[in-house]
This record gives C-alpha cells, sequence and structure tokens, in this order.
C-alpha cells in the first residue's frame, strides 16, 4: 500500500500569512509613528525608515500618470490575477519544499502585502531607505522584499542543476 505524500501547502500559506502579517504590522507601526516625508536614520548616511507611499507601480513607474485611477485599478487587477497564478502555482507544487515552492509563498505574500495598500488607501506605503555612497535606491517595505527575494529564489533555482529523476521500468508480460 502507498501512501501519499502528506502535503506542505498549509506550511507554504504559513510563510505567507507570516510574511503578510510583517508587511502589515511594518506598515501600520511607520503610519502610526512617522509623519509622511519623515524619517528616523538607523545607520546614517546608510539606511533609514521613512515614510513615503507609491501610487506607482515598483520604483514609481506610472506614478505620475495623468489617469493615476485607471493606474491604481489597473495594478490592483494585474495584482489580483498575479496572485491568483502564483496560488495555483503553490496548490499544484504543494506536496513539497522546494526553493521554488518557498519562493511562491514569498511571491504571493508579498503581492497580497502590497495589494491591500492599493485597495484600503490607493498607494502602497514604502519606508526602508537605503543609500549606497552616493546611490538612493528606491523606498521599499517589506511586501517588496519578499517579491524580489521569491524572484532570485526562482531565477537561482533555474540555474541549478536539476537532479535527474528516477527512471521508470516496464514490466514485460
Amino acid at each position: 500500500m502507498k501512501f501519499a505524500a502528506p502535503r506542505r501547502l498549509p506550511w507554504l500559506l504559513l510563510i505567507s500569512a507570516l510574511v503578510f502579517a510583517a508587511d502589515r504590522a511594518s506598515k501600520t507601526w511607520i503610519s502610526a509613528h512617522i509623519p509622511i516625508g519623515g524619517a528616523i536614520a538607523l545607520v546614517p548616511r546608510f539606511l533609514r525608515i521613512t515614510h513615503w507611499t507609491n501610487e506607482g507601480a515598483a520604483f514609481s513607474l506610472f506614478a505620475d500618470s495623468a489617469s493615476p485611477h485607471t493606474v491604481r485599478w489597473a495594478l490592483i487587477g494585474f495584482t489580483c490575477l498575479a496572485a491568483i497564478a502564483v496560488f495555483a502555482a503553490m496548490v499544484r507544487l504543494g506536496s513539497r519544499f522546494t526553493v521554488t515552492t518557498v519562493a511562491l509563498a514569498l511571491i504571493f505574500a508579498g503581492a497580497l502585502g502590497n495589494l491591500h495598500d492599493r485597495i484600503a488607501y490607493g498607494s502602497v506605503i514604502d519606508f526602508i531607505e537605503v543609500h549606497i555612497f552616493t546611490y538612493h535606491w528606491p523606498d521599499f517595505n517589506v511586501a517588496d522584499s519578499a517579491i524580489v527575494t521569491g524572484a532570485c529564489l526562482l531565477l537561482l533555482d533555474s540555474l541549478l542543476p536539476k537532479k535527474p529523476s528516477a527512471p521508470t521500468t516496464e514490466l514485460s508480460s
């Protein structure tokens, strides 16, 4: 008798829930303690906690659009479709923990975190500001970090050599 492999999907969803909770908690704290445009230096000339909103996509793309309402709803629609696709992939692959499934859990959480902001507030709260010498990285948040980390893990997994699958043998009669 062969037993089905235990599903890991609940654990992957727990990872997503924890990242989503961290994103919401951090944004709630920032909103309550730092005025928009304000900042707290953590590591002078390198890392600050700020409070900004982003009405556009990544790196504030489309933020200065002549149709911000259209951009908002297009980004909400795109994010919903992406989250559904990522969730479907998690369900399909959710019987194992792999680099890919953990990456999908991170991307799913990040998408939901930013989607929540867009629906609830019309923009995404960004608060991590990094400077490296004279370079200023655009402000970001926990959800953005989860999406980028998940994407990097997917890229890394695609570059790693795959283990050959076990050969199947057919019984001859």
